[in-house]
């Protein structure tokens, strides 16, 4: 199934490891390594929702002012929703202008809504959406509460106390640690889930043409 001629998303992240390897001291590779490696060993495919499983009608602010709801994105039929990290996250700053360039014109053609969840406030989220002008909504998923709900959120294992200046809770405007883990999730009529694709290790996210097989 050909999505547009775009440079695949794993070709983008051996980029920014490469750039890391030449610019992070060597704690600061194993840091972000130890974590993904710890993520990926501890991550369990059935502590995570299932197909068939309901949802709850939750809604979402979304940064361009308004809100979504679960009801009304699957009123036609179905929705897929990218849960990412928040703003400034690097490895989200690649994911979603690859999936406005290779997923979305598919969806777009299917008539399914595209949504990027992320747990930080709507106004600090504004940002990510027009620096790359994505194409698709960007909303707020207040307290991981659909996060929580289908099992990807989770807490870093470094966390200091106190907190220093510029962590997670205060970037995000939560004031937590909790993110949610990079998940596509398929979500069909009445709430119904259809698939979930969880990437522990967030330099390791499906390709376009992976999430369009999922979807059938």
């Amino acid at each position: 199934m050909a999505t547009l001629l775009t440079e695949s998303l794993s070709s983008r992240y051996a980029a920014l490891q490469a750039e890391r390897e030449r610019s992070w001291s060597a704690a600061q590779l194993e840091g972000n390594a130890r974590q993904r490696r710890l993520l990926a060993e501890r991550f369990d495919p059935a502590a995570v929702a299932q197909p068939g499983d309901i949802l709850p009608n939750f809604t979402f602010p979304e940064v361009d002012g308004g809100e979504l709801t679960l009801d009304g994105l699957t009123a036609g039929g179905s929705a897929l929703f990218i849960f990412f990290r928040f703003a400034g996250c690097p490895a989200c700053n690649i994911a979603l202008p690859y999936y406005a360039e290779a997923l979305y014109p598919e969806l777009q053609k299917r008539g399914i809504p595209l949504v990027a969840l992320s747990p930080q406030r709507a106004d600090r989220l504004a940002e990510i959406k027009h620096r790359h002008h994505l194409p698709f909504a960007v909303a707020t998923d207040t307290d991981n509460q659909l996060a929580r709900e289908i099992g990807i959120a989770f807490d870093p294992d470094d966390r200091p106390s106190p907190p220093p200046a510029g962590w997670i809770g205060e970037v995000t405007g939560t004031g937590t640690w909790t993110l949610p883990q990079p998940t596509v999730l398929h979500v069909g009529a009445n709430r119904v889930v259809r698939s979930v694709h969880v990437s522990p290790d967030w330099l390791d996210r499906p390709e376009a043409d992976d999430i369009l097989q999922q979807l059938g």
